[in-house]
Formats: C-alpha cells, sequence, structure tokens
C-alpha cells in the first residue's frame, strides 16, 4: 500500500512541477522530487519523467532516477533473501 501511493504522489508531483514551470509558478524543488524517489517513489518519478518530458535533461534525474531505483532494487532482494 505504501508503495503505490508513495508511486502516485511521485508521478503526481512531476506533473505538478511541470504545470508550473509552463505557467512560471513556484514550483517543486529537485530535493523533494528526488527525496520522493529515495522514500520508494523511483518508479513513480520515472514514469512522471518520461509521460510529462519534465527534468529529462537533468542528468540529476535522467541518470539519478534509475540509479535509485537500481540500488532499491539491490536492497530489496537483499532483504528478502535474509528473511
Amino acid at each position: 500500500m505504501y508503495l503505490a501511493f508513495i508511486n502516485v504522489l511521485a508521478f503526481a508531483c512531476f506533473g505538478i512541477d511541470k504545470q508550473k514551470a509552463k505557467t512560471h509558478q513556484w514550483r517543486i524543488s529537485e530535493k523533494t522530487l528526488l527525496g520522493i524517489a529515495i522514500c520508494g517513489g523511483s518508479v513513480g518519478a520515472i514514469l512522471g519523467m518520461r509521460f510529462f518530458h519534465h527534468k529529462t535533461q537533468h542528468a540529476k534525474f535522467a541518470l539519478g532516477l534509475p540509479a535509485i531505483l537500481i540500488l532499491q532494487g539491490i536492497a530489496a532482494i537483499l532483504i528478502y533473501s535474509l528473511v
């Protein structure tokens, strides 16, 4: 349930930030977007980045989000292999 929520939140945040960028409004910080991804929303963040074409040219996101996803996958495998 948590992972579904955090990934929907990440996806929505990318959409909201893209819309705010278009209208020159207050933006969601990059630190917040990456923080949500680190907290488990990496899949939603990647999907949001691709769907909304937002932050795709920033190496921090284009490389960072897949790296976060890979690290989370490795962590999940290690945790579940110990159980």
